[in-house]
């Protein structure tokens, strides 16, 4: 009797083998798509994803998420993995397998973040990793980036002299209304063409502003993110992160609040940043039609998923849109990053505060 339990229990062991603990296991990952259906019809929470790429936008608040996940990291015991490369967005075939092979061996459950364009690793023979990323209102990221590049923040004084040295000083003061009128090549296409690129991929055409890496843009934000949310409405961006990936961002939104990080994320904000006048905006807006039709896209998609998830507007202030511009100046209340550069030395002092 007791032999023909143990063959039982053998059986079953064989036909049925041990899993690993359900924090520890990772679902096999069809597409984003399925997993964002069944999250957003049934309201469950997703299953643990081991691999989670956060290919961050340039001035679209990625320095305050990066530094709630060092925080996040440490709490929740997962790897997260930076780059020092912070200046490559666009990358040749060997560099994308190379660095999808470095990103793929890492020690999982892992949390990736670069500057980079999408990355499709399927068609290298990897498995799809879960994408997050966050977007905002193209015109201000663009008014970021621009006195961002020539004045820094509140961090230091000539920290700006730091990061572009080389500028000449009728760049760094130039008016921000005749770089726009005069067409100046930093604000004129394609530099103007900046966060499709991210959504649509390294294919030459995306980065070439037109329908066609509109399109692949929005299926890929359909098929392979997890969640694009926007920064202005950043406090519900991080309740959906906390939500849908609480093996990584449980208790984010906690931290965000408290006023030690508040007080961190006040370093950041822009100094001498000034609005154009509103002609010059409305030729910006034309410029970045694109742009501004992705970002209604995903606002839309990101509007949709809260309703449906009984989740209420927390929004602090809407976008400015052309017709709101003054030539006043304006301060940003949102953290900013420097466009693909990140001073992770700053992150890293901070963090060790």
């Amino acid at each position: 009797m007791l032999l023909l339990l143990l063959l039982v229990v053998v059986t079953l062991i064989l036909l049925h083998p041990p899993t690993h603990p359900p924090h520890l296991q990772a679902p096999p990952l069809a597409t984003c798509w399925s997993l964002l259906q069944m999250v957003r019809t049934q309201r469950q929470v997703l299953p643990f994803p081991s691999q989670v790429v956060y290919n961050r936008v340039g001035k679209c608040g990625s320095r305050t998420v990066v530094l709630l996940l060092r925080i996040l990291s440490e709490k929740h015991g997962f790897n997260l993995v930076t780059s020092d490369i912070h200046n490559r967005t666009r990358l040749t075939k060997n560099e994308q397998m190379e660095l999808i092979k470095n990103i793929s061996t890492a020690e999982q459950p892992y949390l990736f973040t670069r500057h980079v364009h999408f990355l499709n690793f399927s068609w290298f023979g990897g498995d799809q990793p879960v994408y997050i990323n966050i977007i905002r209102d193209p015109v201000s990221r663009f008014l970021s980036n621009y006195f961002f590049r020539r004045f820094g923040d509140w961090r230091g004084e000539q920290n700006h002299m730091i990061r572009t040295p080389s500028m000449r000083q009728e760049e760094r003061y130039l008016d921000i209304n005749e770089c726009i009128l005069e067409n100046y090549p930093e604000c004129s296409n394609p530099r103007l063409f900046y966060i499709i690129p991210y959504f649509c991929g390294q294919h030459p055409r995306c980065r070439e502003p037109g329908e066609w890496a509109l399109e692949r843009a929005k299926l890929n934000v359909n098929e392979n993110f997890l969640l694009v949310g926007i920064l202005e409405e950043l406090e519900d961006v991080l309740l959906l992160l906390e939500r849908f990936l609480p093996h990584y961002f449980k208790g984010v939104l906690s931290i965000y609040k408290d006023p030690e990080h508040r007080k961190l994320g006040n370093m950041t904000v822009t100094v001498k940043k000034t609005v154009p006048s509103p002609e010059a905006v409305q030729i910006l807006y034309q410029r970045m039609r694109f742009e501004y039709e992705f970002y209604h896209y995903v606002k839309e998609q990101f509007h949709l998923l809260k309703r449906k998830l009984g989740l209420k507007s927390r929004t602090s202030r809407p976008p400015l849109r052309p017709q709101f511009f003054f030539p006043t100046p304006l301060e940003t209340e949102e953290p900013i990053d420097d466009e693909e550069q990140d001073d992770e030395k700053w992150l890293e002092d901070i963090y060790k505060r």
